[in-house]
C-alpha cells in the first residue's frame, strides 16, 4: 500500500490553500519545507510578490530578498495552474530555502527550471484573492512523510 503525500495548508487572511506535496519528485526542498511550517518560521510571513501568473511568499524579510539558500532538486512536474514551487536567484543550482509561489495558471516557461514540489488540491480561488502584503497565518502540515 502506497503512503498518502503529505498536505499542507496554507492560513492566510484571505482563506485557506490546501496543497499536496510531492517528496518522491523534491525529497530535499518537502522535507525543507515541512520542517518549516512545523516550526513556526512562516506565521506572519506574507506574500510579498502576486502578479497575473504568480503568488510569492515566506520570505523572512518580506521584500523577495531574503531567505536562506538550499540546492535545487528539478524534475519533470509541469507547472500547471496552482504548481506549488521554489523561488531561485540567478544560479540554477540554488534555491532559496524560505520563498515559495503558487501559479494562477500554467506556466509552462518554468518547467524543468524550478523545483515543483506541490499542486494546490483547494483554494484556487483564495490564490486568485491574495494581494501584496497578505499574511500567512501559518502552515499546518497533515498526513504523510517527507
Amino acid at each position: 500500500m502506497q503512503a498518502s503525500k503529505p498536505i499542507a495548508t496554507i492560513e492566510t487572511s484571505k482563506g485557506n490553500i490546501k496543497l499536496e506535496l510531492y517528496p518522491a519528485d523534491a525529497p530535499n526542498t518537502v522535507a525543507n519545507f515541512i520542517e518549516k511550517a512545523n516550526s513556526g518560521a512562516y506565521v506572519g510571513r506574507i506574500f510579498h510578490r502576486v502578479e497575473g501568473w504568480v503568488i510569492q511568499g515566506g520570505d523572512p524579510d518580506g521584500k523577495g530578498t531574503g531567505g536562506g539558500k538550499m540546492k535545487a532538486e528539478y524534475n519533470k512536474l509541469p507547472f500547471n495552474a496552482g504548481a506549488l514551487g521554489i523561488a531561485r536567484g540567478g544560479d540554477r543550482n540554488i534555491n532559496n530555502a524560505d520563498q515559495f509561489f503558487i501559479t494562477k495558471n500554467a506556466a509552462s516557461s518554468l518547467n524543468g527550471d524550478y523545483t515543483n514540489f506541490g499542486q494546490v488540491i483547494e483554494g484556487m480561488d483564495v490564490v486568485a484573492a491574495i494581494r501584496i502584503g497578505d499574511k500567512i497565518n501559518r502552515v499546518v502540515i497533515e498526513g504523510g512523510a517527507a
